[in-house]
């Protein structure tokens, strides 16, 4: 049974497939050419991450396509109903990415919170007084309350790491039911805490000095996040969004960002990707990254092993 990984997969997730019986395939194919190589190569199993999207269209074109596998959490570069209406397996792997894309927002906080990502980039004017003034105004991370928006596993895993370093975290999510976070703070030392997310984003951002979003895009593709939501926030509030372009409105983003109102932006996602607006890019409270969350060797073995169980567990050895 031959498989596509046409955003590539891990070796493990290789081996795995490999020793269950199944050809993997890792050639890069272009999407317009993508029905034609999937119909002559017989592929009966394509795997995709971000850069690839399988619509309606493809699965019509490819009758013998029989699973659909995305490397990661959100799922909105496939048509997940239609296919599955269409008796086609979509499978994901929600829990593989957690960790990395928490500890990346970790990292950005620590980032915007000292200026770094800018500094960084004016530090070769060589003008080392002047900079040292002008970025010695940074704050700590401990003792500032932290709000996750969208409580699920990588929200989860985000305060488990905020808890350890010191931070004050509350949640938002629709399902307001008491969560056991454990704590692995390193040399063997494990606890707990329990929090209980709220239902009420608007009440609960007047408070924050940090807030992470981890909501998939909205089905009729409007912002979360508008002008109404950037006033109820408080002064110097710093934002995080590495779950999806377009749940923040990017032009309301910049005018709170140049009128004082927010302290320092991190975005490792974008509205129009992979053509992010270069406003955002260049502005000096906002730090970039190119849609990374789940880039790391550790995460993309997780998610090959995954993605190879669960093939290997609908359709069993070759």
């Amino acid at each position: 049974m031959n498989v596509l990984a046409n955003d590539g997969i891990s070796k493990t997730g290789i081996d795995k497939l490999q020793n269950a019986g199944y050809n993997v395939i890792t050639s890069k194919v272009n999407q317009e050419n993508l029905i034609t190589y999937i119909n002559t190569n017989e592929i009966e199993i394509l795997l995709v991450r971000s850069a690839t999207t399988v619509r309606k269209e493809l699965i019509d074109a490819c009758p013998k396509l029989k699973i659909i596998g995305r490397g990661g959490v959100g799922m909105d570069n496939i048509d997940v109903e239609y296919a599955r209406s269409n008796n086609r397996i979509v499978l994901n792997t929600p829990s593989a990415s957690s960790q990395s894309v928490a500890e990346l927002v970790i990292g950005h906080m620590f980032a915007i919170s000292r200026s770094l990502n800018h500094s960084y980039k004016e530090m070769e004017s060589g003008d080392f007084k002047s900079l040292k003034k002008k970025y010695s105004k940074g704050v700590e991370l401990r003792g500032k309350n932290l709000l996750i928006i969208g409580f699920g596993r990588i929200g989860k895993s985000l305060a488990s790491y905020a808890i350890g370093i010191g931070m004050n975290v509350s949640a938002v999510d629709m399902l307001s039911e008491p969560v056991e976070i454990k704590i692995n703070i390193g040399n063997n030392i494990n606890t707990k805490t329990t929090i209980l997310p709220s239902p009420n984003m608007m009440e609960k951002i007047k408070d924050a000095d940090f807030i992470s979003l981890h909501i998939p895009k909205q089905a009729d593709g409007s912002a979360v996040f508008n002008e109404k939501e950037f006033n109820q926030m408080k002064d110097g509030v710093f934002i995080i969004n590495a779950a999806r372009g377009g749940v923040i409105n990017e032009n309301d983003l910049i005018k709170f960002l140049d009128n004082g109102k927010i302290a320092g932006v991190a975005l490792d996602v974008f509205e129009n990707e992979p053509n992010p607006n270069k406003k955002l890019l260049s502005h000096p409270l906002i730090a970039c990254s190119p849609h990374i969350g789940a880039a790391t060797k550790e995460a993309q073995d997780r998610i090959g092993t995954e993605l190879a169980e669960k093939i290997i567990s609908e359709l069993g050895q070759k």
